[in-house]
């Protein structure tokens, strides 16, 4: 049904309506009306890899890992797997007239805030920090999530809008102060792309102020979202936002006050209670009905599409969908295409009859919690990167395990001494032909303020460096003189440099998702390339980085970083060589598109990603760095050519100005084509200069 007719319907029957009704609607909990014969509904539900604390379902790589997969068709994959699996469940459970939490159709998912500072507790939940590859994952995730039919299969919501990154102690009480110029540049593009390209259905305000206004009642916000980009879809708060608003953002005195602030600047569905003072700031003049009445026909007109009224063509999916082989398979290899090889000496791809004997240790080695980040769903079974390499190598090859030391805790017993597994590790060292080590987090050390149970504050890091017992591992490992290969399990920067030097090989695993284990022995042992590429920028440390607190985005990011990276965004290495040989611009219908050769040089097939960056050679507003504007994965077989075609959006060509005007200013723009950025950094670790192409526009328009 499309959202007209919806509508239609939605006010219809809100017309039927009594006003303590209609108020009894915005919340997230919104009881049964058993006269007008509509069910209670639960709105939360979250979908962010995989459908999430709802018991069984399919557990894709955490979404940072999603990110480095560059991979927008995948996006769409298993966003329409979340879709397929939510259904399934919703058909099955409100059969039993269960409508409890986490059941509904309404998930409030992707995050698309910008992971602006590697400190950030939650920046694993984000595709990473650059707009333009947040807005393209992001778009593609709400259009595979929502679906193409006559009813929408699912509702997407975008999250958190819109400046929110840290920190999470504060974030109850926090004003991120962002300049005009910055806004635009870059923290409302992903949001803007999801409302104009997806027609997202929900958005999400964030518990902080922003520029003085708090985001789940921000006029200034919602001008944006409903009048410039034209939303039309239902806005949420996040949840107990609202209470933020006396409590801690101290903008008003009493709850029945927060409510009327929030549902009079456009918040019409209220995760937490503070809705349930609507009525009585009704009754004392603070709302009116009118404003009660349009926040409930929003939110029917939501339940109409998804067809909670009436027959729709997802209604027939059944249970056995939950986790099925082909979904399964899915999460594999997403999870394949998202590890990022950072080093290699050789030493990769493992080859199997050359072992006799496989030492795999570290603390996550066999962690379940490393393989599902957080907003998770409950596998059926896990394939830790222990599991995985034994079920690949089976009886032909010997694995010795273990731990090495407790993920962040200086002992794993409590009454043996400290770092009571070094030894063990030490001794399975000497016994192997080769050590994989497994170190790095899980959400228990990075995650959402309150959600974690950790040393570091709220869930964020305090540092980039992993917890002492593990580098004291990571020391004891390259003293063993066996060839170590370094897996990091993790979902941010975190320190390399130690590894890179001492280590034979270094691969970022994320938080890979339930078959995590099982795509990365086949990656390990070469029967798959990798071919992620990193969506974050890891530092060199956290002192060329501003204040946590600063949100201005100068020295953050690829885009704005003075030095040099430890390693760059879009960094990644394949067990091949592929290059871009040539590149030009070509005008087609659609207007400016980079043609670009790609060559596989090396011996082994493999994807890889093309990426284009672009520079404003004439503009003052220019961003400092040269900017992500294209890319695409293509597949190559060893020794093969491909030509790959990539479009670029009239907004490449544009700059914001420091009112923040988005504009054309300037023709000539520097063009780099490759499989990575222009920075002396990628080109120092790749050995490959990206082709360079300066591009002169015709004359721009005023």
């Amino acid at each position: 049904m499309n959202r007209e007719a919806a509508r239609k319907k939605a006010q219809e029957l809100v017309s039927q309506m009594t006003v303590e009704e209609k108020a009894s609607q915005l919340r997230y909990d919104a009881p049964a009306i058993r006269r007008l014969n509509i069910p209670a509904y639960n709105w939360w539900n979250e979908g962010l890899h995989g459908v999430a604390r709802a018991g069984q379902a399919t557990v894709f790589p955490q979404a940072i890992g999603l990110g480095a997969t560059f991979d927008p068709d995948l996006l769409y994959e298993m966003a329409d797997v979340v879709a397929t699996e939510g259904r399934a469940k919703y058909n099955a459970y409100s059969a039993k007239e269960d409508r409890d939490i986490y059941k509904g159709l309404t998930f409030w998912s992707p995050n698309v805030n910008i992971f602006r500072d590697p400190r950030w507790g939650r920046g694993h939940e984000t595709y990473g920090e650059d707009p333009y590859l947040t807005k393209c994952l992001g778009v593609s995730f709400v259009k595979g999530l929502q679906g193409q039919g006559e009813t929408m299969k699912a509702a997407a919501c975008a999250k958190h809008f819109a400046v929110h990154s840290g920190p999470e102690a504060l974030r109850h009480e926090f004003d991120a102060e962002v300049s005009k110029k910055d806004m635009e540049e870059t923290y409302l593009p992903a949001f803007e792309g999801l409302v104009k390209e997806a027609d997202v259905e929900a958005v999400m305000g964030a518990y902080n102020r922003t520029n003085g206004e708090p985001c789940c009642a921000s006029p200034s916000l919602q001008k944006i979202l409903r009048e410039k980009w034209g939303f039309q879809g239902h806005f949420v708060s996040d949840c107990w936002a609202i209470r933020d608003f006396h409590e801690n953002h101290m903008v008003t005195n009493t709850a029945q006050e927060s409510a009327a602030l929030a549902i009079n600047n456009g918040c019409d569905l209220n995760c937490g209670n503070t809705y349930l003072h609507i009525l009585k700031a009704y009754h004392n003049g603070l709302v009116s009905e009118k404003v009660i009445t349009e926040a409930a026909v929003r939110l029917f007109t939501t339940r109409y599409m998804l067809g909670l009224f009436g027959e729709s063509e997802y209604d027939s999916i059944p249970y056995t969908e939950v986790e099925s082989p082909a979904h399964l398979a899915l999460a594999e290899h997403a999870a394949e295409e998202s590890f990022v090889l950072l080093k290699n000496n050789g030493i990769l791809p493992l080859k199997k009859e050359n072992l006799k004997t496989v030492g795999v240790i570290g603390p996550n080695a066999d962690s379940r919690k490393a393989l599902i980040g957080n907003y998770h769903g409950t596998a059926s079974r896990y394939v830790t990167v222990l599991e995985g390499i034994q079920d690949y190598l089976g009886e032909d090859v010997r694995v010795l395990t273990s731990a090495g030391c407790d993920l962040y805790r200086d002992k794993t017993e409590a009454l043996a001494f400290t770092q009571d597994r070094l030894a063990e590790a030490k001794i399975v060292a000497d016994n192997s032909d080769v050590v994989i080590l497994c170190v790095g987090l899980d959400e228990t050390l990075e995650g959402e303020e309150g959600d974690t149970g950790n040393s570091y504050a709220s869930g964020d890091k305090e540092t980039l460096e992993l917890p002492k017992v593990q580098r004291e591992l990571m020391e004891a490992m390259a003293e063993s003189g066996k060839p170590v290969i370094l897996c990091l399990m993790a979902g941010s920067d975190i320190d390399m440099s130690y590894a890179a030097e001492h280590f034979d090989a270094v691969m970022v695993l994320w938080y890979p998702g339930a078959q995590g284990g099982k795509a990365a022995a086949k990656v390990l042992f070469g029967e798959t390339s990798p071919s992620g590429k990193l969506p974050v920028t890891f530092y060199e440390s956290l002192e060329e980085l501003p204040d946590f607190t600063d949100y201005s985005m100068k020295g953050r990011t690829y885009r704005y970083l003075e030095g040099k990276a430890q390693f760059p965004f879009g960094y990644g290495l394949t067990y091949s060589h592929v290059e871009v040989t040539a590149a030009k611009v070509v005008i087609t219908e659609d207007g400016p598109a980079v043609e670009a050769e790609v060559e596989n040089k090396g011996t082994f097939d493999t994807r890889e990603v093309v990426q284009v960056y672009m520079k404003n050679l004439d503009s003052p507003y220019a961003v400092k760095n040269p900017e992500l504007a294209a890319f695409t994965g293509v597949f190559l077989k060893a020794g093969e050519k491909k030509t790959v075609t990539l479009p670029l959006s009239s907004r490449a060509f544009t700059v914001v100005d420091e009112d923040g005007v988005r504009k054309e200013d300037g023709n000539r723009f520097a063009i780099y084509v490759g499989c990575s950025q222009p920075d002396e950094r990628s080109i120092e670790l790749t050995g490959v200069r990206p082709v360079e192409i300066v591009y002169q526009r015709e004359e721009a328009k005023v």
